[in-house]
Order: structure tokens, then sequence, then C-alpha cells
């Protein structure tokens, strides 16, 4: 049987914290788990379904959501970065991204075949992309060739650092140059609206951010982009050519419709979250595991560097997975085995007794082993 040994543990892992199902997505993800079954009431185009409202969903909801003019779905976030790339490419052509993207950022590029400039962060201990820095090689890559697209990545899923978006937009705009926001770890989990932050495109990950079964994202773009992304096939009058037609269909989409309510409600809240983060930071702090990235910390998502840690497990019986087994013993998650030195957590959506708990943890594991 296929069971998942962490069931009911606490979750701190940021790859599933803000894609936790609702219980209404639960219950749809029983009543159209079978197959493609939402596909037996399209008549061509996907996002025009009425029944369950798809259209709706897809035409106005989503759009109204990310604060843009047209709104896709796709089958995930690198997917929707993609579409955008493919869209936009020429021979020849650069896109600068920012040196925190994730790696799916760079392999769309690569497929899409643009050459890439990296926009360099300032390193340790913060790690931060400066807007001056993303201009100075916006400009020192149009002396190589046509820059066709910009990508930042808001916030990354490194550091959980969120660069000055709107800044870094207007740069992009007076370069004549459109710009992709990878909110990958945003759209759904914190307030971001496209126009508001003047930027192009923004992408966004249901099975991360979003509390739907994966993979599935979201791709948000301004009306000027829709002749060049949605174009159509010749001969199939009514399919989108850089989507293949269709995306994500069935249980991934039709759970992302039943959270919609429950996200829009809770990216409301974000000044808990944010407050809860730091809280949980500076605790950490206090035993001599530092926070790395951006501080203030503005995200849920945290780098820890912890020494105290690597030296346990110079020692330890367990080696470098004592931690993991440490955690695993107390129903705690989201930590890689292995990892002791460096490693990144979430605190989103838990409940102030949980963040206690993982702190206490932190703390009685510590206590126990540095006896020995």
């Amino acid at each position: 049987m296929l069971k998942r040994q962490t069931k009911d543990f606490i979750n701190i892992d940021p790859l599933q914290t803000g894609g936790k199902l609702t219980e209404e997505a639960k219950e749809a993800l029983l009543e159209w788990g079978d197959g493609y079954s939402i596909c037996d009431f399209c008549e061509g185009r996907l996002d025009e379904i009425k029944n369950p409202p798809v259209y709706d969903f897809v035409h106005k909801e989503l759009p109204e959501f990310l604060g843009c003019d047209i709104a896709r779905i796709t089958t995930g976030a690198r997917e929707a970065m993609f579409v955008v790339m493919n869209a936009l490419a020429k021979k020849d052509g650069w896109i600068v991204m920012d040196g925190n993207a994730h790696y799916s950022s760079y392999v769309s590029a690569e497929r899409a075949k643009l050459s890439i400039a990296e926009v360099p962060n300032t390193g340790y201990p913060e790690y931060l992309i400066k807007p001056e820095k993303f201009e100075e090689v916006l400009e020192e890559t149009k002396r190589k060739g046509e820059i066709v697209l910009a990508l930042i990545t808001f916030p990354d899923g490194n550091y959980g650092n969120l660069p000055d978006v709107k800044k870094i937009s207007a740069i992009c705009r007076a370069h004549g140059i459109p710009l992709l926001v990878n909110g990958a770890y945003a759209v759904g989990r914190m307030p971001v609206k496209l126009k508001e932050i003047g930027a192009d495109f923004i992408v966004g990950s249901g099975h991360k951010s979003m509390a739907s079964t994966g993979p599935i994202g979201v791709l948000g773009m301004n009306r000027e982009w829709e002749e060049v992304v949605l174009k159509r096939s010749k001969k199939y009058k009514n399919k989108e050519i850089e989507f293949l037609g269709c995306t994500a269909r069935g249980a991934s989409l039709i759970t992302l419709m039943a959270s919609f309510p429950t996200v829009k409600k809770r990216v409301e809240r974000w000044d808990e979250e944010v407050k809860k983060a730091r809280y949980f930071s500076s605790r950490m702090e206090e035993m001599g595991i530092i926070q790395l990235g951006e501080k203030p910390h503005n995200h849920d998502l945290m780098f820890f560097e912890a020494k105290i840690l690597y030296e346990i497990s110079k020692k330890a019986k367990d080696g470098r997975f004592f931690l993991y087994r440490e955690f695993k013993k107390r129903r705690i998650h989201g930590i890689k085995a292995g990892l002791t030195k460096h490693f990144k957590l979430s605190t989103y959506g838990l409940k102030e007794e949980e963040v206690e708990y993982v702190l206490q943890a932190f703390k009685e594991i510590i206590e126990a082993y540095a006896k020995i």
C-alpha cells in the first residue's frame, strides 16, 4: 500500500506548507479524481468549460486575483516560464535573470534557446539582488545582443528574499524589456498584483502555494502580450500553441479551484505569517542557529546556518542523518535527510503551538547531544 509515513506530522517543508489541501479540495479530489474527468465537459477549450466553472475561474477570478488582464492554467510554474520564454524567443536572443533564480528558470531558458545573463547576489550572509546591479547587467548584456526578456524570482526558493520588484520593473520598462516575475512562493501565500508591481508576466505554483495537488501552475499577463503568447494553431483554430492545446486538467485543476476561496482569504493574513517567521528566526538565533538572507525577514521561507548542529553530526551515532531522525521521532517533517549545517524550512500555516513545538525540538536536540 502506498502510505505516506509522514502523514499528520508537523510539516515545515517550504515545498509543501503552502500546498496543503483544504477540506474542500480533499472532497473535490475524491469527486473528480478519475482520470481526466473534468474533460468530460470540454467542447474544445479547457478554459471555456462552464460546468464545473473553469471559465469563470480562469477568465474572471484568477485575473482579478493576480492583478492582470489575462490568465491561464499551466502544468507548473516552470512550464509557465517556458511558455513566455519560448513565445518571446528570437535567434541569438538573451534573457537576464537574478542569480537566486530556480534551476527550472535556467533550463526553461536553455530549452527556449536563449543565452542567459545572470545578475549576481551580494553573497554571504544576505544574498540580496540589488536593482542597481540588475540594471548594470541589463546594460552590459544589451551590448552583446538583444534582450527579449528579464526574470526576477520573488521570493527566491533558497533564502526567501523579496527583491524590490517594483524598482526592477521600472528599470526594465525604461530599457524596453518585458519582465517575468517567478512568484512560485508568493502567489497564494502573500498579496501580489501584476499591475501594482509593474511587470509584464507573473507565474505562480498551485502545488507550492495555492493549496492544490500538483503539478499545476498559473500564468498572468498584460493584454499587450496576448497575440504573442496566446497565438493559435493554423489548423486547430481554438488551440493555443504554447500550451499544446490544453494544460493541467483533472484533479490538479479541480483542487486549485476548490481551495481558491480559502487562498484568497489567507493572503490577507500575510502580516501574521511574516511576524511568525521573524519570531521563529529570532528564537533560532538564540540557540546559535543563524538565519541567512534578508533581515528583518519578509517571508515564511527561511534558510539557516547551524554550525552547532554540524559539529554534533561529526560525533553523533547517526552522523549527518541524526537531525532528520530526531525530528522523525518527534513527528516533524521537512528538513531533508543528511542536512545539518545548512537547511531551509517554512513556518507557513503553522499554529502557535506547532511553532513552539518545533523550537522546543531544536532546543532539546542541541541540549541532549551537547553531552556526548
